[in-house]
């Protein structure tokens, strides 16, 4: 019987948008491994250590007390006194209690933020390569995402001469990630000030920072946010975190921001009609990660900064590669420019950085990012953060690959 339902016809919102390239590649990969190959993936951007027992013994006992209800909407008032402490106490930022709020992870706290603020057409400028989310978040709040290349030779960081050039009378927000994902680079107050002197001369431009990555530095470098070097920004301005990197806590979803009220409640009105309140249990456990003691993430941050030597080392070494050594995160950015053009045993060609981390996963089952997903081609991201064991044997398999790639034909 012949049916009379018309197909699916999706939204235009969503017409040109897809999953996550990292999240297809990852599932791709995990397949191959289902299968019963030795594939090594170094795609996920999640710390392979557990989270912290006094964090999950807090959740425990939330549950245990029957804290399992909903609670205020954008974070319960203990939720939001241990954001506020942790702002003031880390970052010396003083907000009030109507001026931070929490939500299912720092992914949904950015996408509060651009559906509250943003109408049609307006515009944020974004410094690429970035994290993927951050495109479609801005295109599906009816915004116009502004890429600003920054390659490596401005170690991958925004310059004032580059955000002067992309800021219009639409211009929205300013987006910086720092420390970044993919790149690992981070902004230092050195970089922050001329930006800053920036958004100054164009005082409708709004600025949001994705500090996610704050305690994964590395080398001394001094982890700074940019509404601490200069308060009067805090007016227009948003600063997102989460507990998701520093406390091995990604699946417990939990972010969380502070800014002006009107912004946040504006937030909390989105909220109020996407997921509600954040988990009770999650919040139970995060305020004992933001409370609780913090000497483990010295050790973390000591085991991620071998795991990076070890990585850049490596790739350096391969002919062809080139890896310029990260700030922070738990990511390589490596060029595969040098390889391009080259032939694979197969025969085919590898033109694309796309193309190479392919060749990769089929000759050596190893699976990594193209730098093409987060906006730059010619690069490939590699996340460390899995067991040295791993990385050692991903590392020797991707030399072997490169080093039976062959000069192609010329026409």
């Amino acid at each position: 019987m012949n049916g009379t339902g018309s197909s699916f016809r999706p939204a235009r919102r969503i017409e040109e948008l897809g999953v996550s390239e990292i999240l297809q590649i990852t599932a791709h990969a995990a397949a191959r491994k289902r299968e019963g190959r030795p594939v090594v993936i170094l795609g996920a951007g999640e710390p392979d250590f557990d989270t912290p027992d006094h964090i999950k013994e807090a959740a425990i006992a939330a549950i245990r007390r029957g804290e399992t209800k909903y609670t205020a909407l954008d974070g319960s008032p203990e939720m939001k006194r241990a954001i506020r402490d942790k702002f003031r106490r880390e970052n010396e930022l003083d907000f009030a209690q109507n001026e931070v709020t929490a939500a299912a992870g720092a992914k949904q706290i950015l996408y509060n933020a651009m559906m509250a603020s943003l109408n049609e057409g307006d515009e944020v400028v974004i410094p690429t390569p970035c994290w993927t989310s951050y495109f479609d978040i801005v295109r599906i709040a009816g915004g116009v995402p502004v890429a600003v290349p920054c390659g490596a030779e401005t170690g991958f960081r925004l310059t004032p001469e580059a955000l002067e050039a992309a800021i219009t009378p639409k211009t929205r927000w300013l987006l910086v990630n720092s420390p970044s994902n993919p790149t690992g680079s981070a902004y230092g107050e050195e970089h922050y000030r001329p930006l800053i002197e920036v958004l100054h001369r164009h005082p409708h431009v709004w600025l949001m920072v994705d500090d996610m990555y704050e305690h994964i530095v590395y080398d001394g470098f001094r982890f700074v946010t940019p509404v601490a070097l200069d308060p009067s920004l805090k007016n227009r301005s948003l600063t997102v975190n989460g507990v998701s990197k520093a406390y091995a806590m990604t699946g417990w979803r939990l972010g969380y921001a502070g800014g002006p009220a009107a912004l946040i409640a504006g937030m909390a009105v989105v909220q109020s009609q996407s997921t509600s309140c954040p988990s009770s249990v999650t919040q139970a456990a995060s305020i004992a990660a933001l409370d609780g003691p913090q000497d483990f993430l010295a050790s973390r941050r000591e085991s991620f900064a071998a795991r990076r030597n070890l990585v850049v080392d490596a790739l350096n070494a391969i002919p062809g590669l080139s890896c310029r050594t990260p700030e922070g995160a738990f990511y390589t950015f490596a060029s595969c420019e040098g390889l391009l053009g080259r032939r694979a045993p197969d025969g085919r060609t590898l033109r694309t950085d796309r193309e190479f981390c392919a060749y990769l996963l089929d000759a050596v089952d190893v699976a990594v990012v193209p730098g093409a997903a987060f906006g730059l081609s010619g690069y490939f991201r590699i996340s460390y953060a899995t067991s040295h064991e791993e990385l050692r044997q991903a590392l020797d398999r991707i030399a072997q690959a490169c080093s039976l790639l062959t000069e192609g034909h010329t026409a």
